[in-house]
């Protein structure tokens, strides 16, 4: 980094004031840099957009083969994706390459993930949201089975997740797919909110709406966006965002009676 170059330069020529003083500079310029001034900064939004979107789909692929074939609904699912997030035909093109490089069955995904961790992996909620998309994909054909649960493991590893923290995930994104469309018809619905917002019906009042506002806020559109989450792709983190509502309405509403 720029400010131990300086700092270093300012011991040799004047001391540890030298130091102190280049460190300081340096410091301005290395931020100066980061935001994109007097350069192309790596880690800029449109740059975040682009690995986002790139690792989605490519790992899509990967994870619709884990099981060494890709069913129909696998690529239902992707294509829903991809209608969901109103692509143009041109990304729309771009998306089906990147997912069929995925699948191949000698295709390494570790130097995508290496990149993705340097540009996005600083920013908790991609992290987050790359992981929610995946399990949802690999929830799109009814079950995981233990190839695409070996797969997510290793790239939520990848993620800076441990095994337990993905399961804690995993249990939540199932959870808050059994509210999609507002629906509520489960005989275990309540049961099933309390694990899609993370908590459990013995957690006070507070811890639920902590929970609950943690979530809406990961899943916030402009937080998201201004994190680097592609435009495409924010209304699929809305419809995420309205499941985690449905399942607190109906938390919040058992408790009042």
């Amino acid at each position: 980094m720029f400010k131990i170059v300086c700092a270093l330069i300012g011991f040799y020529l004047f001391g540890f004031f030298g130091a102190f003083i280049g460190y300081f500079f340096g410091g301005i310029v290395d931020r100066s840099r980061a935001y994109g001034i007097g350069g192309i900064n790596p880690l800029s939004s449109g740059n975040r957009q682009k690995i986002f979107l790139e690792t989605v789909f490519i790992l899509q692929g990967k994870l619709a083969k884990a099981d060494g074939h890709i069913s129909e609904k696998e690529i239902a699912h992707v294509e829903q994706f991809i209608q969901k997030v109103g692509m143009s035909a041109e990304h729309r093109q771009n998306a089906i390459n990147l997912f069929k490089k995925g699948s191949s069955a000698d295709f390494d995904i570790e130097p995508n993930l290496r990149e993705f961790m340097v540009v996005c992996g600083h920013t908790h909620n991609l992290r987050q949201m790359l992981l929610v998309y995946l399990i949802v994909m690999a929830l799109s054909d009814g079950s995981i089975d233990s190839s695409e649960e070996r797969l997510l493991i290793n790239i939520a590893h990848h993620l800076g997740y441990d095994e337990s923290a993905f399961r804690h995930m995993l249990d939540m994104v199932l959870n808050q797919s059994h509210f999609a469309g507002g629906q509520v018809t489960s005989a275990t619905a309540l049961e099933d909110a309390y694990k899609a917002i993370g908590v459990s019906k013995d957690s006070s009042d507070q811890e639920v709406k902590h929970a609950y506002r943690k979530l809406m806020s990961q899943y916030h559109p402009d937080k998201l966006m201004g994190q680097g989450l592609p435009e495409d792709m924010i209304a699929v983190a809305t419809e995420q965002a309205k499941e985690v509502q449905v399942a607190y309405d109906l938390i919040t509403r058992s408790r009042k009676k």
